[in-house]
């Protein structure tokens, strides 16, 4: 079982410091979310910085909402960032649920799912070097691993997770283990039903916070301040793992449900979680 972390967002400055102590130690990923309408970096920007500070450790957006990009702007600037860490990118694609995420750059939220299908197969004809179309050449450059890097997709819907097995390489699930199964199960099927060879990579996440008293309530106000906006954020915090108990479990009951990565996603701001929650490794 690899076990990844999820960065915070409350100061772009102090990720470096988050993601050296991470490639010293036992993890397996650095994992960054993407909104617009916030105060948090921007994802592929700043792991190209983590990136460039690490030797080993992989870096995955968490997930980047693809149809708020341009497409053959964004397979660009994957493949750059594939190539340049040797192929450590991991490239998790969500169609995003914010109304002013959409305003802001124009795009109609209701057609977010058929957009991101659409971009899906522009970037996987240019990820494997063929030409734009049209008359126009290709965009490189060719990232490291062929036709592209890594791709997840997130989502709970059976649309979402369909996406799996028509463009992907493995499913992101944002769920606890009580759920989670079930729609493991349906990245699966789906999976076959496209005759996939293999399985599909699940990647599972679960949210945490360990340290002090003060540690845990900044990482749930700041978890609590994300989700506002879906009228759920009082159940997501409670949700919150704040003990080596509780996260040894999930660990463990992800790995029962055949979870190939655990992602320890942390809201609070704190860099020694980092070894804290090493430690619990």
């Amino acid at each position: 079982m690899n076990v990844g972390i999820g960065l915070p967002i409350g100061d772009p400055a102090a990720l470096l410091t988050w993601a050296q102590r991470a490639d010293a130690g036992p993890f397996s990923t650095l994992g960054l979310l993407d909104r617009l309408v916030h105060h948090n970096p921007e994802p592929l920007v700043a792991l190209a910085v983590l990136a460039g500070a690490t030797s080993r450790i992989r870096v995955q957006t968490e997930v980047l909402l693809a149809p708020l990009r341009d497409t053959a702007l964004l397979a660009k600037q994957a493949a750059t960032l594939d190539r340049m860490t040797g192929g450590r990118l991991v490239l998790g694609l969500g169609i995003g649920g914010r109304d002013d995420d959409h305003q802001v750059t124009g795009i109609d939220k209701r057609t977010r799912g058929r957009r991101l299908d659409e971009q899906m197969a522009v970037m996987r004809r240019l990820w494997s070097g063929e030409p734009y179309g049209d008359g126009i050449g290709p965009i490189g450059p060719a990232p490291a691993r062929p036709g592209g890097p890594e791709v997840l997709f997130g989502g709970f819907k059976p649309a979402a997770i369909e996406r799996v097995a028509r463009w992907g390489d493995g499913f992101l699930a944002a769920a606890p283990p009580s759920w989670a199964g079930g729609l493991f199960d349906t990245a699966r099927r789906f999976w076959k039903e496209y005759g996939r060879d293999g399985e599909p990579r699940i990647v599972a996440q679960v949210n945490v916070a360990l340290g002090p008293d003060e540690v845990v309530h900044d990482a749930q106000a700041n978890m609590y301040a994300y989700y506002t906006f879906t009228g759920m954020a009082d159940r997501m915090v409670a949700g919150m793992l704040t003990t080596p108990t509780e996260i040894r479990d999930a660990i463990a009951a992800f790995s029962d449900l055949g979870a190939d990565e655990v992602m320890l996603y942390c809201y609070g701001i704190d860099p020694h979680q980092v070894d804290r929650l090493a430690d619990v490794l």
